[in-house]
């Protein structure tokens, strides 16, 4: 199945439902950044959660990033989606791998520790609007929920899955669920949600077993009223990083520091720290960047 992001509402308009498929992108981001077992885990799900909460932004240049930092030897990563349906993203330490936690599962909430969540909407205009709530788990779900519930006030349910073996990542997803204000007072709505989804026993097996976004929406909400918008969005990994945008970074370093690079390297390198291209200008460039400095002042 192609990775995509689909859209439904319940309970006449009382629920909102957004479902993603990351699995293809999940794998670009493991062999780019050549992430561990437990590193692809933690970016996965971090990447389906920032496409899910950028899916209900109105403007398209709308954006989140999603900052997680942590004690543990992850060491925290950063997530950029877009409404575009474009999300990349990193982690500080990709090599750091840890035994299967006691349920025998990966481990991401013992590479991520304790530590903070940092949540920044940017709506396309103005100042974008930020919050920071404490991890829960650093498990990424039970994080971003706790994040929903307090710093949005909106009762959700959030399920992220990632398996990745040797052959590498072959299902990656998630899951969002909201509770809309007109229904946050109906308890019994509140609770029967809260039971379906707690009965669904974690969202990747159903992934594995075959099923697909609609088919995993109607188990949890096919006779509550469901409606699955028509509209399929395709989501990829893609970062805006270019040769020219390189250039410029290196511009503004000043004339001075970028002599310095000709006389001792005879060029630069940089490297994207979101999709780990590797870039390179020559002495060449760097002494055309030194006059066109010069010009300009």
């Amino acid at each position: 199945m192609a990775d995509q992001l689909i859209r439904a509402t319940a309970a006449d308009g009382g629920i909102r439902a957004v479902g993603v498929i990351t699995t293809r992108l999940t794998e670009e981001a493991r062999k780019r950044h050549q992430l561990s077992y437990v590193a692809t885990a933690a970016l996965g799900r971090s990447m389906s959660a920032g496409l899910l909460l950028v899916s209900s932004m109105k403007r398209s240049e709308s954006r989140v990033n999603i900052r997680i930092k942590g004690d543990g030897p992850l060491g925290g990563l950063l997530v950029d989606a877009g409404l575009d349906g474009t999300v990349r993203g990193y982690v500080d330490n990709p090599q750091v791998e840890l035994p299967p936690n006691a349920k025998g599962k990966l481990d991401v909430g013992g590479a991520v520790g304790q530590g903070y969540l940092y949540v920044v909407r940017d709506v396309g205009y103005g100042y974008p609007y930020s919050s920071t709530v404490e991890l829960v788990s650093g498990e990424i779900g039970e994080d971003i929920t706790h994040y929903l519930v307090t710093s949005e006030q909106t009762p959700s349910a959030l399920m992220l899955g990632v398996f990745v073996g040797a052959e590498g990542v072959t299902a990656s997803g998630g899951l969002l669920l909201q509770i809309m204000p007109k229904a946050a007072t109906d308890e019994a709505l509140v609770e029967t949600l809260a039971s379906r989804v707690e009965a669904l026993q974690g969202f990747t097996p159903l992934l594995k077993a075959g099923k697909t976004l609609p088919d995993i929406l109607h188990q949890l909400l096919g006779d509550m009223g469901l409606s699955i918008l028509p509209e399929r969005q395709l989501v990829r990994f893609h970062c805006g990083c270019s040769s020219e945008r390189m250039l410029g970074a290196l511009k503004m370093l000043g004339a001075a520091e970028l002599q310095d690079m000709i006389e001792k390297d005879d060029g630069a390198e940089a490297i994207c720290h979101f999709c780990n291209e590797v870039y390179t200008a020559s002495a060449e460039q760097l002494a055309e960047l030194i006059v066109e400095l010069r010009r300009e002042g």
